[in-house]
């Protein structure tokens, strides 16, 4: 340090140089020894003042650069003018004002900047973007990632750095914000377990793509599903919705948005007025956007729980619960045991189980048409497996058209993993025979089911 400082002394202290053109509304320029004299002022307000003007000569402002005081570094860092160098070098500054200030400008300069500028001066001001993107300051930080937030052309790289920040205050507004991140990216994060609030970032994001809205969903933080769900812009699919409706039960925070969503579906809409609170069922009832069927249907649900508000469960699940209102597994394997023999367990009454939340019925029913265990068919469901879940209904003898709503909603697999239908098949089966033989297989020996498959 003290080289650089007695290398630009020498500069200084030697002979002037020619002086800058003035341009209109500018103070007076100053000659070059007038200007060297101020930067060795002992006042350091005439300093701060004179590293604020910006038709001063380089070595000057480099001088300026190593300032012994803060607000004579900031100037510097904040002015325009100052070389490359001089930023890369205040990045490193032991005064994080100064690197804030820095930062600030800096971002003014981002854009258009990458790893690969083979100019030099631009190749130093993008380095001097990456030492601020990972200072140990986070207030520096955060003032890089607010003034780069919604900045279109900003470095990928810094951008994707400060979405990963360990610090809320940094990561959230480029999160929220910034058009440089992908898709791609905004998955990557959401894989990734991001610190808490991160992904409430992600779901207010403007436009807010169907894969991101995917993913959010398959998570298990309440708090961003409901910001993700209050989202009018994001791109949340129909059945994304339904599998989000499923869980909606349990999540009162989710029943506001779910039922203030546009263009929601007069199934959707039913099901909503099933549960959600009577305040809530005014809202859906006022709703100007549904259609006459979708209105009909919902006040029809609301009749029905006005006159059964006190009464028993429904008459399907009647004699079939514990002391706590339950369907069992036993009940459930004795009802699906009598279906299937009187040959009455066709894929119809599997689906409305479905349909009514009888989850255990469907399990039962499944194990028992497709001839495996019930852990076997829990293990599936557990891990979310699309492949297991089709293959299992492939050996329970139903259609490929049922296997959808059974693996979104009792597999809960996201809607971009579903295996849909395949015209090119006679059964319309995405997979061969073969392969869905293995995945029974390969689920059996992770519950250690030694039975093998027919």
């Amino acid at each position: 340090m003290s080289r650089f400082i007695g290398k630009v002394l020498g500069v200084l202290r030697g002979k002037g140089a020619v002086e800058p053109d003035r341009q209109d509304g500018e103070a007076p320029p100053l000659t070059y020894e007038q200007s060297r004299d101020l930067a060795l002022h002992a006042d350091p307000e005439v300093r701060r003042r004179l590293a604020g003007r910006q038709d001063l000569r380089p070595e000057i402002l480099y001088f300026l650069a190593d300032d012994p005081a803060p607000q004579v570094r900031r100037q510097i860092a904040a002015n325009l003018a100052t070389p490359a160098q001089a930023d890369f070098h205040l990045a490193a500054d032991t005064d994080p004002s100064v690197r804030g200030d820095l930062a600030q400008k800096i971002a003014r300069l981002a854009p258009g900047l990458s790893a690969d500028e083979q100019d030099r001066l631009r190749h130093i001001t993008y380095e001097t973007l990456q030492l601020l993107a990972r200072d140990q300051i986070t207030r520096v930080r955060q003032i890089l990632a607010e003034a780069l937030k919604d900045v279109a052309d900003a470095p990928p790289a810094v951008i994707r750095q400060l979405a990963h920040d360990s610090e809320l205050a940094v990561a959230s507004p480029v999160l929220e914000y910034s058009p440089v991140l992908t898709d791609e990216d905004l998955l990557e994060i959401i894989r990734d377990c991001p610190i808490s609030g991160a992904l409430s970032a992600i779901c207010r994001r403007k436009g807010l793509g169907g894969a991101v809205a995917d993913g959010i969903a398959r998570t298990d933080d309440i708090d961003a599903i409901a910001v993700l769900l209050a989202n009018s812009s994001a791109q949340v699919r129909e059945e994304t919705l339904d599998l989000l409706i499923d869980r909606a039960p349990d999540y009162e925070s989710w029943h506001l948005p779910l039922v203030r969503r546009p263009h929601l579906s007069g199934r959707a809409a039913t099901r909503l007025a099933r549960f959600v609170a009577d305040n809530l069922l005014q809202v859906l009832e006022r709703r100007s956007d549904f259609d006459p069927n979708t209105k009909a249907a919902v006040a029809a649900v609301v009749r029905r729980r006005v006159e059964e508000a006190g009464a028993d469960m429904a008459e399907f699940r009647r004699g079939r619960v514990d002391e706590k209102g339950a369907v069992t597994a036993e009940t459930a394997m004795e009802h699906v045991t009598r279906l299937l023999a009187e040959n009455s367990l066709s894929d119809a009454v599997i689906l409305d189980a479905l349909s009514a939340g009888d989850r255990e019925f469907v399990i039962c029913a499944l194990a028992l048409r497709a001839e495996v265990s019930v852990e076997r068919v829990r293990k599936i469901i557990e891990t979310q497996s699309a492949k297991g879940m089709v293959a299992v209904c492939w050996k329970a003898g139903m259609a490929m058209t049922a296997t959808v709503p059974l693996q979104t909603k009792l597999a809960k697999v996201i809607p971009s993993d579903v295996l849909r239908p395949r015209s090119s098949t006679a059964d319309g089966y995405p997979m061969s025979p073969d392969e869905m033989l293995w995945q029974l297989e390969f689920f059996a020996s992770m519950v250690g089911d030694g039975t093998t498959v027919p």
